[in-house]
C-alpha cells in the first residue's frame, strides 16, 4: 500500500450494509468511494413502510432510510457515484510503480464505465435481488402487494388474503410465518412436485389458514393503487381465472449480485460469494470473518447472507466488514 496518501477504499453496493460500511470507512478518514449501481439503495427502495428497523417508532419509508443512510455517509466524506462495476482486477504490481496508466500504487483495480481505478481494500456489498415472475409491467407492483419478505412486509396484511409463489422450503416457512397475520394464506405452485422437506410440508399442510393451489401459476397482476387480484393459468389445460388476492409474496429465490466477482472470488453454486464464515476452520486464511479469500476484499450483506436478509443483519455486516477493513489497513501499514 502507498503509505504517503491515504487509504483509499470502495464499497461496492449501497443498500443498508454498503451503506454502513461507507459511513464507517469514511468517518475512519478513509477516502471512501461507493458504487450505487442502477437500484441505488438496494432492495429497500423497494418496499413501503419498515417498522423492525430499530430507532423509528412509528416507522419509516424504504426509500427515506436509505437516503438518510446514504447522506450520513456523505456527511462523513464518502463519494457515491451511480455506475456498476463490471470485472475486479488484481495488482500483481502493486508495490511497484510501474503499472501502465496506475498514477496511483494500489493493490485492487474496478472496471466501470469503460475506465478502471485503483483502490487499497473492497468491500463488497452488492446483495441479492429477489426472484420475481417475469410479468409485463410487474415492477410497478412491487411494494403495492407483490412482495418478496414475509418477515418485512407481512404485518401489513393483517385480517386479508394473501399467496405465497413457491414450492420449497423458504415458501412453507413464509406461508406459516404469514398465518399470524392473514386470514387465509394460498400456497400457489407451478406443478404438484414440491421441493419442500417433508417436515416443511407437512407443517403447511396442518396449518388451517393454508390452502394449496397446485399445477396453477400467476400470469397477470391486476387492481387500482394495489393488487386486488390476479389471473391464473392452468399449467396442464391453460384455462385461466380471475383470483381475487390482497397480496403475493414470491418465495422462489433470490439473484445474487455477483457477476462482476465470477473471475475473482470464490461463491456457492447459486452465487452467494464467501467470506470467512462459511468456511470449515481448517479451511480459513484470514483472522477476518468478514474477508474473502483475497485479503483485502471483503465480503458483507445479502450478497453472502442466504438466511437472515435483513436490513438491520445487513447493517450489521457492514458494520463489520469495515471494521475489519480498517484493522486490515492498519496491520499493513505498519508493515510498509
Amino acid at each position: 500500500m502507498n503509505s504517503e496518501k491515504n487509504p483509499k477504499v470502495a464499497i461496492i453496493g449501497s443498500g443498508p450494509s454498503g451503506l454502513t460500511a461507507a459511513i464507517y470507512t469514511a468517518r475512519g478518514s478513509l477516502d471512501t468511494t461507493v458504487f450505487a449501481g442502477n437500484q441505488p439503495g438496494g432492495q429497500l427502495t423497494t418496499t413501503t413502510e419498515i417498522e423492525n428497523f430499530p430507532g423509528f417508532i412509528d416507522g419509516i419509508m424504504g426509500p427515506d432510510l436509505m437516503e438518510n443512510m446514504q447522506k450520513q455517509a456523505e456527511r462523513f466524506g464518502a463519494k457515491v457515484i451511480y455506475s456498476n462495476v463490471s470485472n475486479i482486477l488484481i495488482n500483481q504490481n502493486s508495490e511497484s510503480n510501474n503499472v501502465a496508466g496506475n498514477e496511483e500504487n494500489r493493490e485492487f483495480g474496478l472496471e466501470f464505465d469503460g475506465k478502471v481505478e485503483y483502490f487499497d481494500g473492497i468491500i463488497i456489498a452488492s446483495g441479492a435481488k429477489a426472484r420475481y415472475l417475469g410479468l409485463a409491467d410487474e415492477e410497478k407492483w412491487i411494494g403495492k402487494g407483490y412482495h418478496s419478505c414475509a418477515t418485512c412486509d407481512g404485518f401489513f396484511y393483517k385480517d386479508k388474503v394473501i399467496a405465497v409463489i413457491g414450492g420449497g422450503d423458504s415458501a412453507m416457512e413464509e406461508a406459516n410465518f404469514l398465518t399470524k397475520f392473514a386470514t387465509k394464506v394460498y400456497i400457489i405452485h407451478r406443478n404438484n412436485n414440491f421441493r419442500a422437506s417433508k417436515i416443511m410440508l407437512d407443517r403447511a399442510r396442518n396449518n388451517p389458514k393454508i390452502i394449496f393451489i397446485e399445477n396453477k401459476t400467476v400470469t397477470k397482476l391486476m387492481g387500482e393503487e394495489i393488487i386486488s387480484s390476479v389471473e391464473l393459468t392452468d399449467t396442464v389445460s391453460g384455462a385461466t381465472e380471475n383470483f381475487n388476492l390482497d397480496g403475493i409474496f414470491m418465495a422462489i429465490g433470490h439473484i445474487p449480485n455477483s457477476e462482476f466477482a465470477k473471475n475473482t472470488l470464490d461463491m456457492d453454486a447459486a452465487g452467494y460469494l464467501l467470506n470467512q464464515t462459511h468456511l470449515p476452520q481448517e479451511s480459513r486464511n484470514s483472522k477476518f470473518d468478514s474477508s474473502s479469500k483475497i485479503g483485502g476484499i471483503f465480503v458483507a450483506g445479502d450478497i453472502q447472507d442466504t438466511k437472515y436478509r435483513q436490513a438491520i443483519t445487513a447493517a450489521g455486516d457492514g458494520c463489520k466488514a469495515a471494521l475489519d477493513l480498517e484493522k486490515w489497513l492498519g496491520e499493513k501499514e505498519t508493515l510498509v
